[in-house]
């Protein structure tokens, strides 16, 4: 921002410095769960240990590999999932200008879950097994996560389509969404009445949310596009800015608003797309998140955008840690307990009314 005597007015370095300790504040926090995330667990690992484990300097073997090939991969996707998840959705609600956007409630989730539920179902990509830990597994996970992505864009294209119809009206996006939803759940719903008992429990183990699933390879490419995505969302921030203030005062200031709607919801369906299609429906994040930033640091999108993320991964991090705690040494699936936090926190927000 400039000013035209070349100082910059106290207040407006007051409201920067106030934002910045927040998002600095968030990063602190996030080590630290990232740090205890990994420490716990069926065999405690004292934190220290963990620190000297993560900086190369092997304690022992046992935690090597507990921590290298099992905890911090989690807690990485976690992060990583639920950075993307927000991220996708605050800028699904300023480009729709809709509180209720997310890829949740825009059934680019249910789509993704539809197309598991092809994939297991029809084409046999789900199966028993003798050991009760790992009763239910997927035998091609690959094709799996490859029709599930598929789905998952052909739900945003269609949105898209009907939005071209209407010529990218923010409310006919948002009630197309809301019947696609209904309509992928429906066919989810369709396809399970014909299933075995076999191919049921397959389903619904795949539709379960779970950060645990990611390997190495599975992160690094979730990591890449969360990344790319964040990086195309923060350029584009000032668009967003424009476009919170309505459509016609964005067109006032030059911003092609149709092309900033068609090629957000795109990338942010994307990585929406990227994370369903890997870890399964995790729900509430990308919706919760932003509502819950708006409130600390305001609706400017240089701050929202970033602090959406951390507080994301934050937020989808913890959830997995105590969904690993709660019913120990029993895992739940972390879609589970942010469905329980979400739901609350959401009626919460609405009674309180939110801030646009």
């Amino acid at each position: 921002m400039h000013f035209a005597d070349g100082a910059v007015p106290e207040d407006y370095l007051v409201y920067v410095r106030r934002k910045c300790f927040w998002i600095l504040g968030g990063l602190l926090l996030l080590f630290i769960m990232l740090i205890y995330s990994i420490s716990v667990g069926a065999v405690t690992i004292p934190p220290y240990e963990v620190l000297q484990t993560l900086m190369g300097q092997s304690v022992s073997a046992k935690w090597d590999s507990i921590i290298w090939n099992i905890r911090l991969p989690q807690a990485l996707a976690a992060i990583v999932a639920g950075a993307g998840l927000s991220a996708a959705g605050v800028v699904m609600q300023s480009i729709l200008r809709n509180p209720l956007g997310s890829p949740f409630t825009l059934g680019i989730s249910n789509a993704g879950a539809f197309g598991a539920a092809v994939s297991v179902i029809i084409l046999g990509t789900g199966k028993m097994q003798s050991t009760v830990a790992d009763a239910v597994i997927i035998n091609n996970p690959y094709l799996t996560t490859t029709v599930a992505f598929i789905f998952c864009l052909l739900a945003t294209g269609i949105i898209l389509l009907i939005s071209r119809i209407r010529a990218s009206s923010p409310e006919v996006m948002v009630l197309a969404g809301v019947a696609l939803s209904s309509l992928f759940t429906a066919g989810t719903m369709f396809l399970q009445y014909f299933a075995d008992d076999t191919q049921l429990a397959a389903v619904v183990f795949w539709t379960f949310g779970d950060v645990g699933r990611a390997n190495w390879l599975e992160l690094k490419i979730m990591t890449g596009v969360v990344l790319l995505a964040t990086l195309f969302f923060m350029i584009n921030r000032w668009d967003y800015n424009a476009i919170d203030a309505g459509d016609e005062t964005a067109k006032g200031l030059g911003v092609n608003v149709e092309r900033v709607r068609t090629v957000g919801m795109i990338i942010a369906a994307l990585v929406s797309a990227v994370i369903v299609s890997f870890l399964g429906v995790i729900g509430f994040v990308g919706l919760i998140c932003p509502h819950m930033v708006r409130r600390i640091i305001g609706d400017d999108q240089r701050y929202l955008i970033p602090g959406s993320t951390l507080l994301g991964g934050i937020l989808l991090l913890a959830s997995d840690t105590a969904a690993r705690l709660i019913v120990a040494p029993y895992v739940l699936p972390v879609s589970v307990l942010t469905a329980f936090m979400g739901a609350p926190t959401f009626i919460y927000l609405l009674l309180r009314g939110y801030k646009r």
